[in-house]
């Protein structure tokens, strides 16, 4: 593998903007292809409980048409957990989600429904899924994921991204890091996301051990000028050079 994180694509947004008309365009499925063959190494879709942007439809066609890899963002639910178990996607990163929230808020509290995500992590890797917990950057919730014996965990990286002051970005960025160091001591795979746009993902890419970046609305956003194809092109290149 190489020491550059990959870069999966979030194309709910695309969703979004169809489900605000009610009709079937534009096609996240679509711009899934479109962004594989941009370079995405993945692609990242999060089935909400209310469906308020991705459907069952498009997760059960991405299935049987992306050629990569398909990471399937959900709750800890009976109704989504039989959902990952008959679609089979590659990888299940288990988020918070709330009904109100216009977009994830924070990361899981991994001892308050420790559990819980038991009971839905033991039956995905039974399947050979690999799992992922959402967290916030906190050594505590690391030490939970290694007890619930997931794959990976993303770090949250949305206090971060959402800093203005430079004194506050640098501190998040080295809680971020010092995360990332413990996450591997443990034998955890690291992946990031939320909040990263082009502008803040430079320092991002120092992140130790770092594998997997889930991107969605920056990309989504910068298509609406270009392109989804060359928005994908234009962060994976960021990616690679390091920027």
């Amino acid at each position: 593998m190489s020491d550059k994180p990959v870069l999966h694509v979030n194309v709910d947004h695309i969703a979004t903007i169809r489900q605000a008309r009610g009709t079937n365009e534009p096609d996240p499925v679509y711009a899934a292809l479109q962004a594989e063959q941009a370079g995405a190494e993945g692609i990242t879709v999060h089935l909400r409980e209310d469906r308020r942007h991705i459907q069952d439809r498009d997760l059960r066609l991405m299935r049987e048409m992306i050629l990569t890899r398909l990471n399937l963002e959900m709750a800890s639910t009976g109704e989504m957990l039989e959902i990952a178990k008959k679609v089979k996607p590659d990888m299940v990163t288990l988020v918070p989600e709330k009904r109100r929230e216009i977009t994830t808020e924070g990361g899981l509290d991994l001892s308050a429904n420790f559990e819980d995500l038991k009971k839905t992590i033991g039956p995905l890797k039974e399947r050979g899924i690999r799992v992922s917990l959402f967290i916030d950057p906190d050594q505590k919730q690391i030490e939970q994921a290694l007890k619930l014996e997931a794959d990976d965990i993303e770090l949250h990286t949305g206090e971060y991204a959402n800093q203005k002051d430079p004194k506050l970005v640098k501190a998040q960025l080295k809680r971020l890091k010092i995360a990332a160091k413990f996450g591997h001591e443990l034998k955890l795979k690291i992946n990031a996301g939320h909040g990263l746009t082009y502008v803040n993902i430079g320092p991002v890419l120092g992140l130790p051990h770092l594998r997997e970046l889930n991107i969605g609305h920056s990309i989504i956003a910068r298509s609406v000028y270009t392109g989804i194809y060359q928005a994908v092109r234009e962060m994976r290149a960021l990616i690679r050079e390091g920027v």
